[in-house]
């Protein structure tokens, strides 16, 4: 049974959502603000967060950026109804999702799901055997699924579950472009639809990331109006 945290300090969404995460399953645990959160994560980390940007004493965006120092789990932000800078902004700061109030609980479900599978998927080998066969190597990049490690010129780097699907899709096959359609369903669900800007702030994200190990990261080449490719080094 997965646990999801939900951090929102309006309590009808928190007494709602939550009923409705548990009747699917899960199990559930709610706080008003960030910091209470935070407070609780200390002791023990949830395996998914679903967090509101607007808070009292901490707001979604400080407490993403503080979880970001120690943790690599999924997190999805509740954004504004119109506020496109609270969209593009959390992605960039490492979020995995958004989703817009009001919102349709069935939909946050299924974002919820979709990411927990991406997350098996890269936790645990379908066989419950470790293969080295599974580890990837492209020039100074060395990516390992089954422990969700990265490396670049031996130097870790840590990436979030979309990151690492991104990445891993375009070292897969060094000199060959992949459009932004392939990288959304790389990363999502077919039901899960995101949109252009979406790929391009997790990308933005991940190039930030390697190049704090390595400032002249340039593996990751944009084509404009086509999409990206990774160019071994």
């Amino acid at each position: 049974m997965s646990k999801i945290a939900l951090v929102d300090d309006d309590r009808n969404i928190l007494t709602s959502v939550a009923m409705t995460l548990e009747a699917e399953g899960f199990e559930v645990e709610t706080y008003n603000d960030g910091q209470a959160a935070l407070d609780a994560f200390e002791k023990k980390l949830p395996d998914m967060a679903v967090l509101d940007i607007k808070m009292p004493r901490m707001d979604g965006m400080d407490l993403l950026q503080r979880l970001r120092k120690k943790t690599s789990m999924p997190v999805i932000f509740l954004t504004s109804k119109d506020d496109e800078i609270d969209e593009v902004l959390g992605l960039r700061m490492g979020a995995d999702d958004y989703v817009k109030k009001p919102f349709s609980q069935r939909l946050l479900v299924e974002r919820i799901r979709a990411l927990l599978r991406r997350q098996d998927a890269l936790n645990s080998d379908a066989t419950g055997e470790v293969e080295e066969s599974k580890v990837l190597v492209r020039g100074q990049l060395t990516m390992d699924p089954l422990r969700h490690a990265v490396t670049w010129k031996g130097e870790d780097v840590s990436l979030t579950v979309t990151e690492f699907l991104l990445l891993q899709a375009l070292a897969q096959r060094p000199g060959f472009v992949k459009s932004r359609d392939q990288l959304m369903d790389v990363a999502y669900d077919d039901q899960v639809y995101v949109d252009d800007r979406t790929i391009d702030s997790h990308i933005k994200r991940l190039r930030k990331k390697m190049r704090m190990v390595d400032q002249e990261f340039s593996a990751i080449e944009t084509l404009y109006g086509v999409g990206y490719r990774y160019n071994e080094e």
